[in-house]
């Protein structure tokens, strides 16, 4: 049962990543082109994928040229779904963005089916319902001129899990028991940096807007891009290792998904509590009933996604 520890380490790594990534999106980039960030993440995650190579290695006797090439196509993957990741945080909040990306196991069991042969119960798809009535009541109970801002942030979130799942899906496939996790991790990181630094030098007001920025702000933006960065990385390594070692990957999807919208909710709450600046959450009596229920919505349906 090691990979329910990894699912918790995951879990508690994501939501801090979260709020922190929501916090500097909203306070230093001023939700405009909060995108820019991933010129800081170019650089972290290819000296990551630097580190790794010395501290893991890389064994080509384990890992063929096709699957190192496949790992890091799953890599660049993930920082292409990253674009749409900083649209959701610039369009909504936090709480939010947790509930509309509760899709990931309907997109793996669907994959599964597609590609692996597996099997959709009747369960699964009430669950399907039961999960994508969530995102709907938040749009429902928005008011008429937050309506669009709430659809235009679900067809993100949408875009973003839809293009990640099909990354780590990549990475599942490709997965070797003989070969270590951290060489492996090798060529994600390499993937996601390379892939990141890519995107920032074809879209140049990007690269040109962290840097602004970072000028504006001294050099102080870094300080919560660095813990974003370690702790994304801690997130990614511990995900990773929940798939690989859990009875199936929908199993580890599942349970972590179903536990993560709940993490947020209440850290959230929190978090808004201690610091509304950094919680960043409305805590009207609307609000918070209306996220408690989204919340109960997709827990239930990813508990049913399991039958």
């Amino acid at each position: 049962m090691n990979w329910l520890i990894f699912v918790a380490i995951s879990i508690l790594t994501y939501t801090i990543v979260l709020f922190i990534d929501n916090y500097v999106s909203d306070v230093f980039f001023k939700g405009r082109e909060s995108t820019a960030q991933k010129t800081f993440f170019a650089f972290w995650q290819v000296a990551v994928s630097i580190i790794f190579a010395i501290v893991f290695g890389i064994d080509f006797s384990v890992i063929s040229p096709l699957s190192a090439l496949l790992f890091f196509l799953s890599g660049c993957i993930a920082s292409l779904s990253g674009i749409f990741y900083y649209r959701v945080l610039e369009a909504d909040n936090t709480t939010n963005l947790s509930i509309f990306t509760q899709i990931s196991p309907i997109l793996y069991l669907v994959l599964s089916w597609l590609f692996l042969g597996g099997t959709i119960s009747f369960i699964q798809l009430i669950a399907f319902a039961v999960i994508l009535a969530a995102p709907t009541l938040i749009v429902l109970t928005a008011r008429k001129r937050s309506r669009k801002i709430r659809l235009r942030a679900i067809l993100f979130a949408f875009l973003y899990v839809s293009i990640y799942v099909v990354g780590n899906f990549i990475f599942v496939q490709q997965d070797n028991a003989a070969t270590s996790m951290g060489s492996e991790l090798v060529w994600i990181f390499l993937g996601k940096g390379l892939g990141n630094l890519a995107i920032v030098l074809f879209h140049r007001k990007w690269f040109r807007r962290f840097g602004t920025v970072l000028k504006q702000t001294h050099g102080r933006l870094l300080i919560p891009m660095t813990i974003s960065g370690v702790l994304g990385t801690i997130n990614l390594f511990a995900y990773y290792e929940a798939l690989t070692e859990a009875p199936s990957v929908a199993l580890a999807s599942a349970t972590s998904d179903s536990v993560t919208p709940i993490a947020v909710f209440f850290f959230g709450l929190l978090l808004t509590l201690i610091n509304p600046n950094f919680g960043r959450e409305k805590l009207d009596k609307k609000s918070v009933i209306v996220h408690l229920i989204a919340t109960i919505l997709v827990v239930i349906g990813i508990i049913l996604i399991q039958n």
